[in-house]
C-alpha cells in the first residue's frame, strides 16, 4: 500500500497511551482512534490525544479505514483480538507475550498464515541503542560462534497490581516468567541468530506473592482479588545448533548482589558481550590477557519510535517484520515448557515441523 496508514489502537492503558503518543509522531501513520472494554476509558484517552474514540474493540475493528491496530490489552484478549483483526483485513502490532498459552499463539499464528496480514510483536528492547550495537558486532562475524547465554531481570521487590489481572493465571498466564521473561527471552534468541528450541528444563516458584509480599509500585493493587502466579522462575535452554540460554527472571526475590536491571551475556568462541540495564561491554582474549572494552549504542530515535517505524514500513512493503509472528509463538513455545516442566518435574522435548 502507498499513503499514510491509519492505526487504531485498542488498549486505553498506559501500555495503549504509549503506542498513542508514538504513532502521533510518525508523519507515515495517522491514529485514527483508540477502543477499550471500558468506553470511558477510551473516551479519556481519545481526549488527551485529539483522536476518535470508538465504543468497543469491535466497533473499531469493524471502521473499514482503518489499515492496521496495535492491541495493547491483557494478555488473555491478544490471540481473540488479534484474530478477529487479521479476519477484518487489519495488519496488527501485538504486545508481548504472543498470547496467553501456547495453543492460544499457534492459533494466532495460523490465522497470520492463513490471512497474509503483517503481524508485528512489540518488543522494543530489540530497538535499543545497545541491542542495535551488539547484533551489528554479531552480524559482522566479532564474536564467532555464539555457545552459551545468560539473561534475565531479578526484580527484588517488584509485583504489579496484587490482586489484578497481572497476578491471575487466567489473566495474564503467569507471573514475572510471561510478563518481563518473555522481553529477554526474545531479546536473547534474537542475537542469538533466532535458533530454535529443543528442550527445556525450568521450575517456577511462588514465595512472596501469596503472602502479600515484594509489592511493587506499578499496576493498581486489588486486595479483593487473588495471586496464582509464579514470583520466580528459571529454566535451562538447550537449542538446535548446540548452545545453551539460561534465563532467570522474578518480580520478587532475596537476590543478594544480584543486580536488578535486565541482563544479556552473550560468550562467543572470538568475544563475549553483556548488556547489564543501559550499560554495555564486551570482552576478547589477548595474549596479554582479557580485554574489556565499551560497548557503545547506536544513535537513532527512541526504541518505540524505531520499532513502530519500522511496523508502518513492513505494512506499506507488505515486509516480513523483524520480531515477525514466528518469534512470538517460539517465545510461547519456551514459556509453556518452563511451566510444564515446572509443574512435572522433567525436561520437556520439543519438536519443529
Amino acid at each position: 500500500m502507498t499513503g499514510t496508514v491509519r492505526v487504531g489502537v485498542i488498549g486505553a492503558g498506559m501500555i495503549g497511551n504509549e503506542h498513542l503518543r508514538v504513532f502521533g509522531q510518525l508523519e507515515e501513520a495517522e491514529v485514527a482512534g483508540v477502543a477499550d472494554a471500558s468506553p470511558s476509558a477510551a473516551e479519556s484517552r481519545a481526549r488527551e490525544h485529539g483522536v476518535k474514540a470508538y465504543a468497543s474493540p469491535e466497533a473499531l475493528l469493524d471502521d473499514r479505514s482503518i489499515d492496521a491496530v496495535v492491541i495493547g490489552v491483557p494478555n488473555r484478549y491478544h490471540a481473540p483480538l488479534a484474530i478477529a483483526a487479521m479476519e477484518r483485513g487489519k495488519h496488527v502490532l501485538l504486545e508481548k507475550p504472543m498470547a496467553i498459552n501456547e495453543e492460544a499463539a499457534r492459533q494466532i499464528l495460523d490465522t497470520q498464515k492463513r490471512t497474509g496480514r503483517v503481524l508485528m510483536m512489540a518488543h522494543q528492547m530489540r530497538w535499543t541503542g545497545l541491542a542495535r550495537a551488539a547484533k551489528a558486532k554479531i552480524d559482522a562475524g566479532e564474536l564467532g560462534r555464539i555457545y552459551n547465554a545468560k539473561t534475565g531481570w531479578i526484580r527484588r521487590k517488584g509485583i504489579p497490581g496484587w490482586g489484578s489481572w497481572f497476578t491471575r493465571m487466567d489473566e495474564a498466564g503467569g507471573g514475572p516468567l510471561i510478563d518481563i521473561g518473555v522481553h529477554m527471552l526474545d531479546l536473547t534468541l534474537y542475537l542469538m541468530g533466532n535458533p530454535k528450541p529443543v528442550s527445556v528444563y525450568g521450575a517456577t516458584y511462588a514465595e512472596f506473592g501469596p503472602h502479600r509480599r515484594g509489592i511493587g509500585d506499578w499496576g493498581t493493587p486489588d486486595w479483593n482479588g487473588y495471586y496464582d502466579v509464579e514470583d520466580l522462575a528459571t529454566a535451562l535452554i538447550k537449542l538446535d545448533n548446540g548452545a545453551t540460554l539460561s534465563l532467570e527472571v522474578s518480580w520478587a526475590a532475596n537476590a543478594a548482589g544480584l543486580t536488578d536491571k535486565p541482563f544479556v551475556h552473550l560468550m562467543g568462541t572470538e568475544a563475549g558481550i553483556g548488556i547489564i540495564g543501559d550499560r554495555g561491554v564486551i570482552v576478547r582474549q589477548s595474549e596479554a590477557g582479557v580485554v574489556e572494552e565499551a560497548l557503545e549504542p547506536l544513535d537513532g530515535e527512541e526504541d518505540r519510535v524505531l520499532l513502530s517505524r519500522h511496523f508502518i514500513e513492513c505494512v506499506r512493503e507488505g515486509k516480513e517484520p523483524i520480531a515477525p509472528a514466528l518469534s512470538g509463538y517460539v517465545n510461547n513455545r519456551i514459556l509453556s515448557a518452563i511451566y510444564e516442566s515446572s509443574r512435572t518435574g522433567r525436561e520437556v522435548q520439543l519438536s519443529w515441523d
